[in-house]
């Protein structure tokens, strides 16, 4: 194994919440590997900046303004592509509220982007690999919520936990194919997303840095790394796998 197996050169990857955080880490790194990037997010602006950055430094990248929620907008990006060698199904929404103030609604919406979303990404590209022949890599990004009941987390939690049960049957449903499902579950990062948690922001992080070994909370490139891993020739023997860049700490609650 040499480090020619992380390189992307001449394959397509595909990355749902490509216009911030650990998406558009993601789409930057899978690029300097030489990954031809389609990202794909709702946030237009972002998703533009996300493009102009690939560019700059030297990358090819196509945007994709689509609402993951809806499968025919989905369906549609993918078709677009020549090809898809990878995909990175990262978009994800938080919602917080105890499980007996929790309306259907708020599932609802959820499980519309954190789950259906990543199932969408998950069909099309496996159908658009298994049209072309392509032996490729899907990674789906659960989190560290998987492990452990958090307070105020239930949505994103059961979100997420069904995202880890459609990557571990994928895996064996597709395998025979040549492709590869794999999940990342994340500890605390430092995103957009985790920005939004409130005025409690500041001793989360804080409290979780203190329970790292590594003393410090994540940011969006330590998991990008991980999705290249997955994504690449490095992991050509791993699927149906959790991979957790946590610091070393499962989520405390």
């Amino acid at each position: 194994m040499t480090l020619a197996a992380y390189d992307l050169t001449g394959r397509t990857a595909f990355v749902t919440g490509a216009a911030s955080g650990i998406g558009r880490a993601s789409a930057l790194l899978l690029a300097e590997a030489g990954a031809t990037v389609h990202c794909a997010d709702r946030d237009a602006p972002g998703l533009h900046e996300t493009a102009t950055l690939v560019k700059d430094q030297g990358g090819t990248a196509h945007t994709h303004h689509i609402d993951v929620a809806d499968r025919a907008q989905v369906q549609q990006a993918v078709a677009s592509c020549d090809r898809v060698d990878i995909m990175a199904a990262v978009a994800g929404i938080m919602h917080s509220s105890p499980v007996l103030e929790t309306r259907d609604e708020d599932l609802d919406r959820v499980l519309s982007v954190n789950f259906r979303g990543v199932l969408h990404a998950c069909q099309e590209a496996a159908r658009a690999m298994i049209a072309q022949g392509v032996r490729g890599s899907i990674v789906t990004m659960a989190s560290g919520a998987i492990d452990t009941g958090g307070p105020g987390l239930f949505c994103y939690s059961v979100s997420k936990a069904a995202v880890v049960q459609l990557t571990k049957t994928l895996a064996t449903e597709v395998g025979a194919h040549g492709i590869r499902v794999n999940a990342v579950a994340p500890g605390w990062v430092r995103t957009p997303m985790t920005d939004h948690h409130g005025e409690k922001q500041a001793r989360t992080e804080a409290f979780m840095a203190r329970l790292s070994p590594l003393g410090r909370v994540g940011e969006p490139e330590d998991v990008a790394h991980a999705v290249l891993h997955l994504a690449s020739d490095a992991s050509g023997f791993t699927t149906g796998q959790i991979l957790r860049p946590n610091g070393g700490v499962a989520m405390p609650w």
